[in-house]
């Protein structure tokens, strides 16, 4: 048998008038607002009860009120639109609609106050009569839907409040009207809230007369009129494909702060700079409120929170607590009297801006004046301690989050967001928070205390997360303290990021120059490439792997290593926290025992070919060793043919708590490169296996399927099985051994963050590229999308099912079945700055298979999510370069520079740009900078003398 031959193993032989209501959660419709269709005046008779009822409505008054109710509902429907759906899109997507909605709520409670302010002045006979033509539309337009009516709420409760105590009988008919159209208003509510299918005949003697119909038409409706991306447009904001983050909400904090020349050092992060409740404890909970004090629902809270003995942050508009003259002169209005009164209930309160602004949009010294005037009021009411900012919409980029930190301010921000400014159902507002609270299981939760429906909201929210074990967190001494936390239990550490495991040990075993068996190609060069991988990507320091190569790897040799890793106590290597990897390269055998029984063995280097009990390792003695490992999880991949063991089918730990729960589990997993009756390929690929050159692809990113930058040993499977048996003539095989508690070996993921393409970067030959997109191709058509149901708690009272994307495949069982398996569902989203770098590893792999329009679409993603990514920036335009399109290229290398001028390599990449372009001027000044910031760089000198002396020394050659 030739030498391109050599396997591993031995041969072997409804309709629109229905009484459907919308789900609970119901998100577009703001309880406020007022009309938008314009409108003649009511052609009721007057009824001649008394003299002011007769009189004519004021035309100015009239024509005020249309106006304002118009602009009212107006901004009510595009609330509906720009909301509807919003929970199923991307995360990014979802914080751009979120910061514009605020903007579009805000608008609209200023337009509120507008129209309360006019009723309130409209006290006269013709102001009356205007008020009460008002009315009749409220209650009788029929081109209306009953959703357009829950917009005038807030409207109708000031106007009952207003004119209660009106000294005439006009006055308190508008005001008994408008609580009875209240009472009609809160039974649409509650049918929309509970999905109802009342027909509300019982209401036909009220002013509202409700009608029966769907909420998708109503919606439906106002998309006709209205789009999402137009809303977005006319508050400047543009998403393409709604896939970008808005600058408006994106802080951007290079991950190097430097000037050329100089060396960079790694900027503090995000989280290092702002709150975002992500850092709290598990089972933690910070409660903040915005946009206050307010004169009636503010005191409310406190007695709420009081009651729950629930502490909070409380921050502050100044417009709300008074006013700041050009001399710097505090003049303190009634909101300071209600901001005192939350000092004296214990909580701070913190600075929300003067004017609630996109501070992203202003200049330096507006930034400052807003922050400093609310500062002075703060401190006018009596605030103390280190003082907190929260930018309004969250709208900042780096420049405002260093004026306020100039000003001794410290961000928070929230990731928990009640969305109470757009929600007007209480119970849809309490679910909400609940279900995301059982989603990340801790954080800071966003209201506000302007709303009455954060009132009736705010008691469902606490009565269980109190039933749930929550504890609550305050604000103290500048830090974020857990209150009232049990004496007696300290929470479990949190198992995430390098902590997965205590330790990390592997035995790597790769034989080539076998005695009696044929010898192989590539097993050793396997069994190295394994070994580097684990100790460059996985963290495993290199005295806790063992590798055995060739004349090494003697049976006696083989066993012992393994033997030591079984040994417990002080002395031992391995204990209970870690994990063991194991990986054999080499040939391996089956025999079939009198009883009809198969069993596998690997084979060791002095092995023989007739004794595989006395010579070589069975099966079923790793298996037992497995057994005896104290670590938590372990790891068998076989590159080699495999027994037919009866072993048994371990599931994948599901849920959102996947990395906790899996902590608790033992793993024992075993992944095969064939069956029993089959030959594994050793020519593959890159010099190596076509098993392992598929196992390396996919510990490089790819078989992270749930996007959460951990690779479970399922989710490996789940990659290279397909993709193996689609490349070559054999089948690996998957699954738990005995003893196996459904826990997964895991492997996390570390970012080759700094990788940046240029003319250097080394890519796969034609083939192996070829092979590595048709081994994707079948994986992706042998994944299937399934719902893991996990649970959360959704609404108050009681926890409901939660669904959650998995993905399953068939793979052939260890025992030679074939089983299903599904991949543990995905998590909750990544942060903007992770899910950027993860889009742009997943660019630098396809840019090494020669993939480039999917190399472009990652990078382009990656850019979307992080608009300031100076290495994707640099990446997407070496993708243009790669193509042949130099001027668009140097676009994006100019680009990249103006983000981080301290690239080198950016610079480098635009000179051989600009020179391919015929650009010579522009590309000598590229690579002055480059050469610059990178004298010792191997074309360096090169560039130096063309760029001294261009008339008389070589033009270089631009990179290709």
């Amino acid at each position: 048998m030739g030498e391109k031959t050599i396997r591993r193993g031995a041969v072997r032989g409804a309709d629109s008038r229905t009484t459907t209501r919308p789900r609970v959660a119901l998100i577009g419709a703001i309880a406020v607002a007022g009309l938008l269709v314009s409108c003649k005046p009511s052609d009721h008779a007057p009824k001649p009860l008394a003299p002011v009822e007769a009189a004519s409505a004021s035309p100015a008054v009239s024509a005020t009120l249309l106006k304002q109710s118009d602009d009212l509902l107006g901004r009510y429907r595009q609330m509906i639109v720009l909301m509807d759906g919003e929970a199923a899109m991307k995360p990014a997507d979802r914080e751009a609609v979120h910061a514009v909605g605020l903007m579009l709520f805000h608008d609209m409670q200023e337009s509120i106050t507008a129209l309360a302010a006019t009723a309130g002045r409209s006290t006269d006979p013709a102001g009356l009569a205007a008020l009460s033509d008002l009315l009749d539309r409220i209650e009788g337009e029929p081109s209306w839907f009953d959703a357009d009516r829950l917009a005038f709420k807030e409207f109708l409760t000031q106007l009952a409040q207003q004119f209660s105590t009106s000294q005439s009988i006009a006055g308190l008919k508008l005001a008994k009207r408008a609580g009875e159209d209240l009472t009609v208003l809160a039974e649409i509510e509650q049918a929309y809230a509970q999905e109802l299918r009342d027909t509300f005949g019982r209401f036909a003697q009220r002013g509202i007369v409700p009608k029966r119909e769907k909420w998708t038409d109503y919606v439906a409706k106002l998309k006709a009129v209205y789009t999402r991306e137009g809303i977005l447009k006319d508050y400047a904001t543009v998403l393409p494909d709604l896939q970008a983050r808005p600058t408006i909400t994106e802080i951007t904090v290079p991950p190097e702060t430097s000037t050329p020349g100089t060396p960079a050092t790694r900027g503090p992060t995000k989280e290092e700079r702002e709150f975002f409740g992500r850092q709290l404890p598990p089972k933690t909970v910070l409660l903040t409120f915005d946009d206050g004090p307010h004169p009636r629902y503010t005191d409310e809270i406190l007695e709420i929170l009081k009651r729950y003995q629930a502490p909070a942050v409380f921050f502050e508009l100044g417009r709300n607590l008074g006013s700041v003259d050009a001399q710097g002169k505090v003049k303190p209005g009634p909101g300071t009297q209600v901001a005192q009164r939350v000092l004296a209930a214990g909580h701070p309160i913190a600075n929300h801006s003067f004017s609630h602004g996109v501070m992203s949009k202003f200049e330096l010294d507006k930034v400052r004046q807003e922050a400093s005037s609310t500062e002075a009021l703060l401190d006018a009411a009596g605030r103390s301690g280190q003082a907190l900012f929260r930018f309004p919409y969250g709208a900042r980029n780096d420049a405002a989050l260093g004026a306020i930190e100039a000003l001794k301010l410290r961000s928070m921000m929230w990731n928990v967001d009640s969305l109470d400014w757009s929600d007007p159902i209480p119970k849809s507002i309490a679910a909400r928070v609940l279900g995301e609270l059982g989603k990340q299981q801790r954080g800071i939760v966003l209201f506000h205390d302007i709303h009455a429906r954060t009132v009736e909201a705010l008691p469902l929210v606490l009565d269980q997360l109190k039933a749930e074990g929550y504890r609550f967190a305050a604000w103290k001494d500048g830090k974020i303290v857990p209150v009232d936390a049990p004496a007696d239990t300290a929470a479990a550490p949190e198992l995430a990021g390098a902590n997965l495991y205590r330790d990390s040990v592997a035995l790597v075993i790769g034989i080539d120059q076998y005695k009696s068996w044929p010898r192989l190609q590539h097993a050793v060069r396997d069994a190295r490439a394994i070994q580097e991988t684990l100790q460059t990507q996985f963290g495993f320091r290199p005295e806790n792997v063992t590798t055995l190569t060739d004349g090494d790897a003697t049976r006696a040799n083989i066993l012992r290593a393994l033997n030591a890793m079984t040994r417990k106590g002080p002395d031992g290597k391995v204990k209970r926290d870690d994990r063991v990897f194991v990986f054999f390269a080499g040939h391996g055998s089956t025999r079939k025992l009198p009883s009809g029984r198969d069993v596998g063995y690997i084979i060791p280097v002095d092995a023989g070919t007739d004794d595989l009990q006395t010579d070589a390792i069975a099966m079923p003695q790793l298996q037992e060793l497995s057994e005896a490992l104290p670590a938590k999880h372990a790891f068998f991949v076989i590159d080699a043919c495999y027994s037919g063991l009866g072993l048994t089918r371990g599931g994948p730990v599901g849920g959102n708590n996947f990395v906790r729960d899996n902590a608790r589990r033992m793993g024992r997993q075993m992944m095969t490169a064939g069956g029993a009756d089959q030959q594994v390929a050793d020519d593959g690929p890159g010099g190596h296996s076509v098993f392992t050159w598929t196992l390396l692809q996919a510990l490089s990113g790819k078989a992270d399927l749930n996007g959460d930058g951990l690779i479970t040993a399922t989710e490996l499977a789940a990659y290279v099985a397909p993709a193996v048996s689609a490349i070559a003539h054999q089948t690996p095989a998957f699954g738990s051994l005995p003893g196996s508690e459904g826990g997964e070996f895991i492997f996390e993921l570390a970012s080759t963050q700094e990788q940046a393409l240029s003319g250097d970067s080394n890519q796969l030959d034609a083939k192996a590229s070829a092979l590595a997109k048709q081994a994707d191709e079948a994986r992706n058509a042998q994944l299937q999308p399934v719902a893991a149901t996990v649970a959360s708690a959704s609404a108050p009272g009681g926890a409901t099912a939660a669904s959650a994307t998995s993905v399953q495949v068939t793979l052939k069982g260890l025992d030679g079945s074939d089983t299903a398996i599904a991949t543990s569902a995905a998590p909750a989203p990544a942060s903007a700055r992770v899910a950027a770098q993860r889009a742009n590893d997943r660019g630098l792999q396809l840019y090494k298979e020669r993939r480039y329009d999917e190399a472009e679409a990652a990078f382009t993603e990656a850019l979307k999510l992080q608009p300031r990514f100076a290495l994707a920036a640099n990446n997407l335009g070496f993708i243009y370069y790669k193509r042949d399109k130099p001027t668009e290229a140097a676009r994006w290398y100019r680009k990249a520079i103006e983000m981080d001028g301290s690239r080198a390599l950016a610079h480098l990449n635009l000179g051989d740009a600009l020179l391919r372009a015929g650009e010579d001027a522009q590309a000598q000044a590229a690579y002055r900078a480059f050469i610059e910031l990178s004298p010792k760089h191997p074309r360096a000198a090169e560039l130096k003398a063309w760029v001294e002396h261009p008339d008389s020394a070589r033009k270089p050659e631009p990179s290709r």
